[in-house]
């Protein structure tokens, strides 16, 4: 149903047949022939580069073997009303009436499958959030979580095996502090000590509940002595913590398949076993690293450590393994960890990273080219920095949970369609400013509302029509007839599989709310000029419509669907 993707395999085919008839001649691949929707100048339904591409090796201008191949195209592809060639070399082609309504019957039938390019199946490892279990998501995590679950969804749509992965970072001092933390808030409770905010513990009012919760359930008796009490209530916050960073994520419409805890690779030495093999590789050596740039040499102590060959596979540095304590960095800990993916046979592996994490990109791309002797392909994704605005200004919510904004309060403010569809509406890789304004106002501006209220707009149709818009339309062959609008939004409808195909291939889900809005920018502007014109409205005096135009709507429904579906954002039928 890809028809820029179908009809760039056709006249590959029929360049070939064309080159055995002695009409042109063809190098040894066709690669950089592209077939796509032309500017809106040129007029037409479909544009091929291909005299482009062949002019210098058939020694001809591009105009003249565009010319030469639109004679042949028109003669061979009967579903083509007319072909104009347009500088440089551009074949812009117009279909007949009779290949819209034939793939518009098409896609119907498609349904809940238009879009979906589903060729070569892969198995994929998506881990994304992965936030350090020590308190509530904040709204940096909020859009990593997001990204992450639309670009599952998006490449399950296409047939593959997804695996949604949080890596949680259970072992190291950041959980020393946040169990201490809440010793503290429960001898706080337990024998009315003041809280020491003067040590460097973690605050938040979280903290309190958390050490509320594990005094009601009385697991652990006696809280006098912190260290004999340590392994019982580091699993005991721990427990809590993961069922609020749950919660928080059920809350964005998230589910994670799987879980993967750090201690638990370190317990069954799985990350020992892992330097090992990289030891027996001759990937690990022991040695003496250069202080990092800009680190004054007071503070930096050269000593013999266990190092990663890293810069074998990429990176600007080896690496260290071990601290000085003989205890994994985190680092080695990683390695493991996707170790681990690859043992489970995963085809590509995917991290959306923090904007923090940049840095640290070229070190575990390295390890899992050394770990898969470069068999397995990392593709790592930075969701970048979100800052809030409200009026204008840098705004700022509530701070209960800590010291910063967590999901829960962006909820609680907009709803989640809107923090979902909002935080997909720009590359990962830039900067979001997040307007409160902008997201909550019904009005073209804000894309989230523009796209759920065409998807009314069109149930309203048939809710006046009195028609089930899944099973009351009819293929019906006869008085098939679109205008020049009509065919404008077929255009882009047909333009959804190819948008699905890049999003993929591309690991960016943001494509796909660019192109929503577009769509329905081009149906409020049609449903508009009825506004004027009798003959544009989509409901009649007498409730009629012709068979057509409700077809078209049907496509369109399902296009919205499919499309905000892949985001995780709702549909509503009334507004």
């Amino acid at each position: 149903m890809n028809l820029f993707l179908n009809y760039q395999k056709r006249f590959m085919d029929y360049l070939k047949s064309l080159e055995k008839k002695k009409i042109i001649d063809l190098p040894d691949n066709l690669k950089g022939l592209i077939v796509e929707l032309p500017p809106k100048e040129h007029k037409g339904d479909m544009s091929c580069n291909v005299a482009m591409i062949l002019a210098k090796f058939n020694k001809k201008t591009p105009l003249d073997l565009a010319n030469i191949l639109k004679k042949n195209f028109l003669e061979n592809f009967k579903e083509f009303e007319k072909i104009d060639v347009a500088k440089p070399g551009f074949l812009n082609i117009n279909f007949k009436i009779d290949f819209w309504k034939n793939h518009l019957f098409k896609i119907i039938q498609s349904d809940a499958n238009y879009g979906s390019n589903r060729n070569l199946q892969q198995k994929y490892n998506i881990e994304f959030v992965s936030a350090n279990p020590t308190g509530p998501l904040h709204v940096g995590h909020c859009r990593g979580a997001i990204i992450g679950d639309a670009l599952s969804n998006l490449l399950k749509f296409n047939g593959h095996l997804v695996t949604k992965e949080y890596y949680v970072n259970d072992y190291g001092n950041q959980i020393k502090i946040f169990v201490l933390s809440v010793y503290h808030r429960i001898l706080e409770i337990t024998e009315e000590k003041i809280f020491p905010f003067d040590k460097d513990l973690y605050p938040g009012d979280y903290i309190i509940d958390i050490a509320k919760k594990i005094v009601e359930e009385k697991n652990i008796k006696d809280f006098k002595n912190f260290n004999k009490v340590y392994e019982k209530l580091a699993k005991e916050s721990l427990k809590f913590s993961i069922e609020l960073i749950k919660n928080n994520l059920d809350n964005l419409g998230v589910e994670h398949d799987s879980f993967v805890y750090e201690s638990e690779l370190i317990k069954n030495e799985f990350v020992s076993k892992t330097i090992k093999k990289l030891q027996k590789d001759n990937y690990v050596y022991k040695g003496k690293l250069e202080p990092p740039k800009g680190e004054l040499s007071k503070d930096w102590k050269t000593r013999d450590q266990l190092l990663f060959n890293s810069t074998k596979f990429g990176d600007d540095t080896d690496r260290a393994l071990q601290k000085e304590d003989k205890t994994w960095t985190y680092f080695a800990s990683d390695i493991a960890y996707h170790a681990h993916k690859i043992n489970r046979n995963f085809d590509i592996l995917v991290n959306i990273l923090g904007s923090d994490h940049t840095g640290y990109i070229k070190r575990i791309t390295a390890a899992v080219r050394a770990i898969s002797k470069n068999k397995i392909n990392l593709v790592c994704k930075v969701s970048q920095l979100v800052k809030l605005f409200k009026k204008g200004e840098p705004f700022k919510m509530s701070k209960r949970k800590g010291d910063y904004i967590t999901v829960e309060d962006l909820i609680k403010e907009v709803g989640r369609d809107s923090v979902r569809f909002m935080m997909l509406n720009r590359s990962n890789d830039v900067e979001l400013n997040f307007d409160f304004e902008k997201v909550t106002e019904k009005s073209k501006d804000n894309p989230v509302f523009y796209v759920q209220y065409a998807y009314a707009r069109i149930n309203s149709i048939f809710r006046v029509l009195k028609l089930d818009i899944e099973n009351d339309i009819k293929l019906v062959n006869e008085d098939f007839t679109l205008n020049q609008y009509e065919i404008e939004i077929l255009k882009k409808i047909s333009e959804w599989p190819r948008c699905v195909e890049i999003s993929s291939f591309k690991f960016e889900p943001h494509r796909i709310p660019f192109y929503l809005y577009d769509l329905v920018t081009l149906f409020h502007s049609y449903w508009n000029l009825g506004t004027e014109k009798k003959e544009f409205r989509f409901v009649l005096k007498n409730n009629s419509l012709n068979n057509s135009r409700l077809l078209l709507l049907q496509a369109l429904f399902i296009v919205i669907r499919n499309g905000m579906s892949i985001l995780g954002v709702s549909t509503p039928k009334s507004m």
